[in-house]
């Protein structure tokens, strides 16, 4: 719902900006409007001054400059018109949701009568809250090297990592360390994050590349990101990457603010 609501609102931010302008304009056309007419596939321009005239002053090719402040003139009070009556219905539409959403009754609740039932429509933090409950597989490998601390209480196998976490645990994205992924190939995968975007509910993966300096290992990273990509995981879309080598360190602000910008 709120992400519904976010997109009526940037809709309606849009169409104010809009009105603005075109009533800035308003006033400052020619006089009269356009009729256009198609001879053998070749448009005629025409102004019409007079409310009687059906056939206006031909408008010559030079002249062109002229057909363009009359053909905005109309679109001009046609948009005022339906994009005003737009905005109308989205100002109501968004009053009416804030005041009168589905997801009130259980919102709106006691919070100790909430802990006692079974929402028929999740909010985005109860599905998050939920989402984060589930239980998963996941990476087997040496767990004694998980020997960093987050704030949220887990623990990660590097520092960099323990970085990441804590980033977001404070943005307030819920994550997955190291959670098991079956591709179709029938590989099995354990991305560093498994990142869920509450707006939209959306799993965006995200890997960490600590070693990039090791030939080796960059030869396995860039396998992986095939492998990803051949199971519809696109870098940029539901991959997201970060990495260090020895000359590039860490960058925990830049990261910050993908990951800000991204989950917002």
């Amino acid at each position: 719902m709120q992400q519904l609501l976010k997109l009526m609102n940037q809709r309606a931010n849009t169409l104010r900006q809009a009105i603005r302008r075109a009533e800035k304009d308003d006033g400052t056309f020619a006089e009269g409007w356009l009729r256009v007419s198609v001879d053998k596939g070749r448009p005629r321009y025409y102004r019409i001054t007079e409310s009687g005239d059906t056939s206006g002053e031909y408008i010559k090719k030079r002249e062109r400059n002229l057909a363009r402040k009359l053909a905005q003139k109309d679109y001009n009070k046609i948009f005022i018109e339906m994009a005003g009556e737009e905005l109308r219905m989205l100002e109501n539409s968004i009053k009416q949701l804030t005041e009168e959403s589905a997801d009130i009754a259980y919102t709106g609740l006691n919070v100790h009568r909430r802990v006692l039932i079974t929402p028929y429509i999740y909010t985005d933090e109860k599905y998050a809250e939920e989402w984060l409950k589930m239980s998963y597989k996941t990476n087997p490998y040496k767990p004694e090297e998980k020997t960093r601390e987050t704030n949220r209480g887990d623990k990660v196998r590097s520092k960099s990592e323990g970085f990441i976490a804590n980033i977001l645990f404070d943005l307030g994205i819920p994550y997955h360390y190291e959670q098991a992924l079956k591709l179709k190939s029938g590989k099995i995968y354990y991305p560093d994050f498994t990142l869920l975007k509450k707006s939209t509910r959306e799993v965006i993966y995200l890997e960490h590349l600590g070693l990039l300096d090791d030939e080796s290992y960059r030869k396995s990273v860039l396998t992986k990101i095939d492998d990803y990509r051949a199971d519809g995981i696109y870098l940029g879309k539901n991959l997201l990457i970060t990495y260090e080598t020895a000359s590039n360190p860490f960058d925990i602000g830049g990261t910050r603010n993908m990951l800000q910008a991204i989950f917002e």
